[in-house]
């Protein structure tokens, strides 16, 4: 487990890009926070190393959206408004896993079906300076 401070946006961006270096195909990373603590932010960033920046958008009412160049295939979940993980499975979401590389914002809501090998990284806002996040890196295996 590793500890990242972000003081603005642009550490957070800064910090996703370097991140993505490492990530691969079948790498599942769950972003888990309060609305507004930057996982849009940091997948912004894991878009803008794989140069797709420019397509984010938040998957909120479509719970997935699909960014791919030559090189890899990114899915961005946002399984916020999933009423259980058998919704999860009704939409294919494990399918996904194997196929590229899957961001799950909200992700905690659905660990119990992931597979064994995911990162989670928990953001937590601070509640004396609003730029300030703590983001908490775990590696599961």
């Amino acid at each position: 487990m590793r500890t990242f401070i972000s003081k603005n946006e642009k550490d957070t961006i800064n910090f996703a890009m370097d991140f993505a270096k490492d990530l691969k195909q079948g790498d599942i990373i769950v972003l888990s926070g309060e609305l507004g603590s930057g996982k849009t932010k940091f997948t912004e960033g894991i878009l803008k190393y794989f140069g797709l920046e420019n397509e984010i958008s938040s998957p909120t009412f479509t719970i997935v959206n699909e960014y791919s160049n030559n090189d890899v295939t990114l899915y961005h979940f946002d399984v916020y408004r999933l009423e259980d993980v058998d919704e999860f499975y009704a939409i294919g979401g494990e399918d996904y896993f194997d196929n590229g590389i899957c961001i799950i914002e909200w992700g905690e809501l659905i660990e119990e079906i992931l597979p064994k090998k995911y990162t989670k990284i928990s953001f937590k806002k601070s509640d004396s300076n609003l730029d300030y996040r703590e983001l908490v890196i775990e590696n599961f295996n």
